[in-house]
């Protein structure tokens, strides 16, 4: 895929939403993190569901340290590994109070350095919470990226680098929002909605209309 066609891709994304933002309800870059920790292998709307009860009851690092471990399965045994992403967040929990005075940290580093932390979780915090150029390729953005032709890779980081490199700069703090919502909603694995979709002409994809 050429250059124009990319930027043509994200143009229309853009005028399409111009102001995307992740489905997952947070107020703080805290909150972000533990829900973003919680979704993996989960839909947003199941994270949703679970921290609606959870938040009001404890939404800081302190609160949820002293809520404790057995008490949150409670409030997340509807999500897939719940028990360990219990307890992974009370250990995340704990090191951002002994190591980073309660405070969510803004670099990679820090990020995957936190329990139940990978790449992955720590670019949705940079990109989402703290506004830094990051692309977080879940598995919505490596089929797209395969499929339309925009970033071919054989694995998400190889696909991740790609992005970075060839989406053009005033699009990248957003690009990920605009690919997540376009292949959960529109260039879906089984059934894409080719009929729907507003790069159709742009798009790479071979069994397109099959």
């Amino acid at each position: 895929m050429n250059a124009d066609k990319r930027r043509q891709i994200f143009e229309r994304l853009q005028k399409a939403n111009p102001h995307p933002k992740t489905e997952l309800e947070y107020r703080t870059p805290f909150e972000l993190l533990i829900a973003v920790m919680l979704s993996a292998q989960a839909t947003d709307i199941s994270v949703n569901a679970a921290t609606r009860h959870l938040y009001p009851v404890a939404n800081t690092p302190e609160a949820l340290l002293e809520l404790g471990e057995a008490k949150l399965t409670e409030y997340i045994q509807r999500i897939g590994l719940y028990k360990t992403k219990a307890r992974h967040v009370i250990q995340t929990c704990r090191m951002l109070v002994e190591l980073h005075n309660s405070q969510v940290p803004q670099t990679r580093e820090a990020l995957e350095a936190l329990p139940g932390v990978g790449r992955k979780t720590a670019n949705v915090i940079l990109n989402t919470a703290f506004g830094h150029a990051a692309m977080a390729v879940d598995t919505h953005i490596f089929r797209i990226s395969n499929r339309i032709g925009l970033a071919p890779g054989k694995n998400v980081l190889e696909v991740e680098h790609k992005l970075m490199k060839v989406i053009p700069k005033e699009f990248i703090l957003d690009a990920h929002h605009w690919l997540i919502l376009h292949g959960r909603y529109i260039c879906r694995a089984r059934t894409p909605k080719c009929a729907e979709c507003l790069i159709y002409d742009l798009c790479e994809y071979k069994g397109k209309d099959d």
